[in-house]
């Protein structure tokens, strides 16, 4: 596409809807398969569930590390393209981030190779529980890395353009190998064994690497879309610094409560196999809920990137008021009525009756936690779109450890309130944070922190 057709086309006027509905269908259908995994693999072994779960918190730490470039070059990318900066600007900001993004992968891959089992020595865990989350990490974690780093890239690339569509599409497909994957992983298939963990975790890279196809010819084909690596000049080192400077304290945020969550789970694994089933499978199910505000508050930052970069700041500080409406009320609506018909989702996990008991009782509590998060997602959001990304990160850090951290040891293991204890101090970060970042987008500080 023409610089002078770029011209034309104001991203601002892309209707939120447009935006926002594939995200949420990406995110629903995401979370599902994500869901019959958990299902399946608790067909196969119990202990299995426990280790994956416990290492899916490091395969969410890989990808926040990757993040740290994605997402700086997707909120430049938005108010570069907000702005109608020109083809060579914004195939800068892509073919940087790319590179970027892929040295972080093998350097990491190596690491994972390296560290698992040092890593796993730090925990007190059953003998099977352990070498499932060896194998789980070993393979998805460690040799499907680089898959992941670059789908994650393309898929922020797609997503910044506006392309959300074709997300959920790739999203479908991937997926959908990865159901099947696991399907010959755990049951076996036309005489191939079953190979447990070690399967379920190939799958996943499997389902990587085809999204990944599937997400390279729609870039190829979308003649607005700036990104070629090979037919342009070298990327100036202050590109590459404007990534960084956005996209480590943006990522700063996710780093810190994914660590957090991390230690928090060394807790619950104190209290138990069925302690640590009980949060897997409470996990898998409030993700359908929040799906709705992971959705909105990923929209919510493009939009607010489009908008600051054309200048138009009043209309997008109105305009994340009533996203935020919307995802908060959809939120808590949403876990109301799980927990009115909880008994049989529960039930397709797990028929073990404490494991169950734990799990209620958990999804109880998750009101609390959800309605913080709905906020968390779409004003943080909303910041990190227009630039504001230090305030997040540093008072995130606190309220993370200060409060998370620190109330989930105190009420949980101090108090031996157990895991209840460990959900209310969450709930009680998320609350207290997600006001904070309200009244931070109502007083304007961001207004001051465009990047052009």
């Amino acid at each position: 596409m023409s610089n002078s057709l770029l011209q034309k086309r104001s991203r601002g006027a892309l209707p939120m809807h447009k935006l926002a509905l594939p995200l949420i269908g990406e995110q629903f259908f995401r979370i599902l398969v994500s869901s019959v995994d958990t299902f399946m693999l608790s067909s196969y072994s119990e202990p299995a569930v426990a280790g994956v779960g416990m290492m899916g918190q490091y395969v969410f730490f890989l990808q926040i590390l990757f993040n740290v470039i994605c997402i700086g070059s997707t909120i430049i990318l938005a108010q570069y393209l907000g702005a109608q900066k020109s083809e060579d600007e914004l195939n800068h900001v892509a073919k940087g981030g790319f590179a970027m993004t892929m040295i972080s992968a093998f350097v990491l891959m190596l690491i994972v190779l390296i560290g698992t089992k040092p890593l796993l020595s730090c925990y007190t865990l059953e003998e099977e529980v352990r070498e499932s989350a060896y194998q789980y990490f070993i393979i998805f974690g460690g040799i499907g890395a680089p898959f992941t780093a670059f789908n994650m890239f393309q898929t922020g690339l797609l997503r910044t353009y506006g392309y959300t569509k074709e997300t959920f599409i790739v999203t479908i497909v991937s997926n959908l190998v990865n159901v099947a994957g696991n399907a010959v992983a755990i049951y076996g298939f036309a005489g191939i064994p079953a190979t447990g963990t070690a399967g379920v975790a190939a799958a996943s890279v499997l389902s990587m690497i085809a999204g990944n196809i599937m997400m390279t010819i729609f870039i190829r084909r979308k003649s607005d879309i700036q990104f070629r690596i090979f037919k342009s000049p070298k990327v100036p080192s202050a590109v590459n610094k404007k990534i960084l400077s956005i996209g480590v304290p943006t990522a700063g945020e996710s780093l810190s409560y994914n660590v957090a969550q991390i230690v928090i789970m060394a807790m619950i694994s104190s209290l138990g196999t069925f302690a640590m089933n009980a949060q897997v499978y409470t996990n898998t199910i409030v993700r359908f809920v929040f799906s709705i505000a992971v959705a909105i508050g990923s929209a919510v930052q493009i939009k607010v990137g489009y908008y600051v970069g054309e200048g138009k700041k009043d209309t997008a500080y109105k305009n994340v008021f009533k996203y935020s409406l919307v995802a908060t009320l959809s939120s808590v609506i949403l876990i109301l009525i799980v927990n009115l018909i909880k008994a049989p989702i529960i039930g397709i996990f797990t028929s073990q009756a404490e494991i169950a008991e734990l799990t209620s009782k958990l999804l109880i509590f998750s009101i609390y936690i959800e309605f913080g998060r709905s906020l968390n997602l779409i004003y943080v959001g909303a910041l990190k779109g227009a630039g504001d990304v230090k305030f997040p990160v540093f008072y995130g850090i606190f309220s993370m450890w200060g409060i998370m951290v620190l109330l989930s040891w105190f009420l949980g293991i101090q108090l031996h309130w157990g895991i209840i204890g460990c959900w209310l101090g969450i709930g009680t970060d998320e609350t207290t944070r997600g006001i904070v970042m309200l009244f931070r987008w109502k007083r304007k500080r961001w207004q001051t922190k465009s990047i052009v």
